[in-house]
C-alpha cells in the first residue's frame, strides 16, 4: 500500500464495520480517456440515425414534413437529442454498477461517497450537470476547474450527486479464483454479524451468485480484516446494484448483510424446495 500511497491520491471510506478501505481516485487522464470513448460512441450512434433519416428522407415525404413542422416539433427534438445525449451516461451507469462502456474499458468506476452503488437518482443527477461541467463546450473547463480543486477530483455533478469516481485496483483483495480455490476451514455457516434487516426480491438472484456468496462467508476468516472487507464490499456490490434493497443505513454491513442474503434464500428455495 505504501508504494501505492505515493503515487495515487487515495480517497479513505470507512466501512460500517470500521475497517477503512483505501479507493485509488481516477486520474484526470483516465477519465478523459474514458468520457472520449463514451463520446465516441454516441457520436457513432448519431451519425447512423442521421445517414438513416437521410435515406428515408429520399424515399418518402419526411422532408416535406420536417421542413413545416412547427416549432414545438424542433423543441421536442432537441429536448429528445439532450436526453440521449445525458441519458446515454445515466443509463449505463444505472445498468452497469456505475460504469460506461469507457469506463468499464479503463476499470474506473462511480461509487457514492460512502463508498456504496450509485442508485438512478445519483446517476440522473450527475449527468444532467455534465452539460454545465463542459462549458465551455466541448472542453470540460468548468469539470476540469472543479476536479483540481476539489480534494476528491469531483467535477460539479458529483458534488451535487454526492458522487467520486474510482479506479478499481485488484491488489487491494485477493482474486476470486485465489480465495475460493483455498482449502474450507470452516464449513459451517454461521451468523457474526447483526442481521441486516433489507426489502427487496431475491428471485432475480442465480444459483451461481449465490454460491460466490456462500463461498465467500465459508472461507472468509482465512483473511485478515483488510482483504476480508475488499473481499464482502466486492462480493455485495453486483448484487447490491441487481436487487436494488431497502435498508437502514444505520445498521448496515456488508458481511451482515450477505448472511441475511444466503439465509433467506437458503429458506426460500434450497430448504424451502425439500
Amino acid at each position: 500500500m505504501s508504494a501505492t500511497l505515493a503515487t495515487e491520491e487515495i480517497l479513505i471510506i470507512e466501512t460500517p464495520e470500521r475497517v477503512p478501505l483505501h479507493f485509488a481516485l481516477a486520474s484526470i487522464g483516465n477519465r478523459f480517456l474514458a468520457c472520449a470513448i463514451d463520446h465516441a460512441i454516441q457520436g457513432f450512434v448519431l451519425a447512423l440515425i442521421a445517414i438513416t433519416a437521410m435515406i428515408l428522407a429520399n424515399f418518402s415525404s419526411i422532408e416535406r414534413a420536417i421542413a413545416s413542422a412547427p416549432k414545438w416539433v424542433y423543441a421536442v427534438m432537441i429536448l429528445l437529442l439532450f436526453l440521449t445525449f445525458s441519458g446515454y451516461f445515466a443509463f449505463f451507469e444505472w445498468i452497469w454498477s456505475g460504469q460506461t462502456p469507457g469506463k468499464r474499458w479503463l476499470k474506473l468506476r462511480v461509487i457514492r461517497e460512502d463508498g456504496r452503488p450509485i442508485t438512478f437518482w445519483e446517476a440522473s443527477v450527475r449527468n444532467l450537470l455534465r452539460t454545465f461541467d463542459m462549458m465551455p463546450f466541448p472542453f470540460y473547463s468548468i469539470g476540469l476547474i472543479s476536479v483540481f480543486s476539489t480534494n476528491r477530483d469531483q467535477r460539479v455533478g458529483d458534488m451535487v450527486a454526492g458522487t467520486v469516481v474510482v479506479r478499481e485496483r485488484e491488489a487491494e483483495a485477493p482474486e476470486f479464483s485465489q480465495v475460493f480455490a483455498t482449502p474450507v476451514s470452516d464449513p459451517a455457516l454461521r451468523r457474526s454479524f447483526k442481521p441486516v434487516d433489507f426489502t427487496a426480491s431475491l428471485s432475480a438472484l442465480t444459483e451461481s451468485e449465490i454460491q460466490v456468496v456462500e463461498t465467500f462467508l465459508r472461507r472468509r476468516w482465512d483473511l485478515s480484516d483488510v482483504p476480508r472487507q475488499w473481499m464482502a464490499w466486492r462480493v455485495s456490490l453486483p448484487i447490491l446494484y441487481k436487487i436494488r434493497p431497502t435498508y437502514d443505513l444505520a445498521t448496515f454491513t456488508y458481511e451482515g448483510f450477505l448472511e441475511e442474503l444466503l439465509h433467506r434464500y437458503l429458506q426460500e428455495h434450497r430448504f424451502g424446495a425439500g
